[in-house]
């Protein structure tokens, strides 16, 4: 199937919409912190309590996605998505200083949604398209999700401007559209068979993992450590440029979003390149996991503005190499009837390294800037060297010839099914069949009430001709 332009703008708007979730909320941190009076750990848990309830509801999202359908899912999960921002915006606004509590339990809320929106939106990408375009809308729809943390904090930073709690407000405001387009421009492919139950369900997994667990369990911790040290970067960065650099408004979003700029632009590209080739898939990602490692151990040596924000651009582009690989290595891994449940524990254990990263970091700047940064280094390195042993090529493509094969039995049984329609000559109580190319066959005949003397009398429908017995 060839990608829909609309379609894919529509389920593109799905993780788009679902980043602001956090991002739009780093550069007001600071803000909040302020306003609340809260400490550095208790502010991330603003970041933190969005992140694990969508981790921990994104297995069943997927489950309930493949059970009864995608968009049955997404919609009513971006609602209550909105719902959760409003729940927020109210209680700063009634509340103020003592709304804290019901702020979390906003984003609470906002969480259980996020968790059927991007993953389940990626989970139908890889109902809809194979191979290439595959590969394509995936890479498309991971830089729709690093897009979205790119204008976020340029947008979250220009609405902190008016309060600190209008970002909560914002939410429902952007969801409408999304919920709209992907009712009316997102089609799901008809499903070939009744999904199995839960208990039939949960060990079809099992048996996955026991085939694949080294496979995926790596490409779940490359993931979850790659967005773990991006959300910790990005914490450590809004309180730095505030506190250090005096930097407020739209020009600490502008700063921000370099590191998420280059992450995202890597995305695109990425996507566009890899199509089907495992191989280059691995590479990217083991290097994407070595470049961040890298470029995070140089920060523990330099304090220097300049050399700081090209270690942090080029985290950026490793994040953006690994990610998009990764969506793809996932997708092609599993059958269409297991994918939504894998994706989805892969998004789960994605948002549980969010989760961790803005706490983490805070944590460890209280011991210094170079423990921080050889320990978010040291993460890296270790996903790096696990991803290299343990995705195995061979596995991979395995699962998408066989794919491919049961795509092509599938178009093959589609063409070769006859449409069965059958109806009956007015009068005769003739019943005759109807084949695809429009031929026609007696296949009962009753005796008629009257003589057929004016219509096909002592005849014999055939292959649309009447031939004389």
């Amino acid at each position: 199937m060839k990608t829909n332009k609309l379609t894919l703008a529509a389920l593109a708007g799905v993780p788009l919409v679902m980043v602001l979730g956090n991002s739009l909320l780093i550069p007001v941190l600071p803000s909040i912190q302020n306003a609340l009076n809260l400490t550095a750990v208790e502010v991330s848990l603003v970041i933190t309590l969005f992140s694990i309830p969508a981790g921990l509801v994104i297995p069943l999202a997927g489950f309930l996605s493949d059970r009864y359908g995608r968009k049955i899912v997404i919609i009513p999960s971006l609602i209550l998505y909105a719902l959760g921002g409003v729940v927020a915006g109210l209680a700063a606004i009634f509340l103020k200083e003592s709304a804290f509590y019901l702020i979390l339990g906003g984003r609470v809320l906002q969480g259980i949604g996020a968790a059927g929106t991007a993953p389940i939106a990626m989970a139908l990408c890889g109902d809809l398209w194979q191979g290439t375009e595959r590969a394509k809308s995936l890479g498309i729809i991971e830089a729709a999700n690093g897009m979205g943390k790119v204008i976020s904090p340029v947008l979250g930073a220009a609405i902190g401007l008016i309060f600190w709690y209008a970002a909560f407000i914002f939410f429902p405001l952007v969801i409408i559209p999304v919920v709209l387009a992907m009712w009316f421009f997102v089609k799901e492919p008809e499903k070939q068979k009744e999904p199995p139950g839960l208990k039939s369900y949960l060990n079809s997994i099992k048996n996955i993992f026991k085939e694949k667990a080294p496979l995926l369990l790596s490409c779940f911790l490359a993931g979850a450590s790659a967005l773990s040290l991006i959300f910790g970067v990005l914490f450590f960065l809004s309180d730095y440029l505030e506190r250090s650099l005096h930097l407020t408004g739209i020009i600490k979003g502008l700063a921000l979003a370099v590191p998420v700029l280059f992450m995202s632009t890597t995305s695109y590209i990425t996507g566009a390149l890899i199509k089907k080739q495992v191989v280059l898939m691995k590479t990217l990602v083991v290097s994407g996991l070595v470049l961040i490692a890298i470029s995070l151990a140089v920060l523990s040596f330099f304090d220097n503005i300049y050399i700081f924000y090209v270690s942090i651009s080029m985290a950026g582009v490793g994040t953006g190499l690994v990610l998009p690989c990764l969506n793809m290595l996932i997708t092609s891994a599993t059958s269409s009837e297991e994918r939504g449940m894998v994706t989805s524990l892969y998004n789960g254990v994605r948002f549980i390294g969010v989760a961790l990263g803005p706490p983490a970091f805070g944590l460890l700047m209280g011991y210094g800037r170079p423990v921080m940064f050889w320990a978010a280094a040291g993460l890296a390195g270790v996903s790096a060297g696990i991803s290299f042993f343990f995705i195995k090529i061979r596995a991979i493509k395995s699962s998408s010839q066989k794919e491919e094969q049961g795509e092509k039995e599938k178009d093959s049984e589609k063409r070769h099914k006859p449409s069965t329609e059958a109806c009956e000559i007015s009068g005769g109580g003739m019943l005759v069949y109807l084949s695809p190319k429009g031929d026609t066959t007696i296949i009962a005949q009753q005796p008629a009430k009257k003589p057929l003397d004016n219509y096909l009398e002592g005849q014999e429908v055939k292959n649309g001709e009447g031939n004389n017995q």
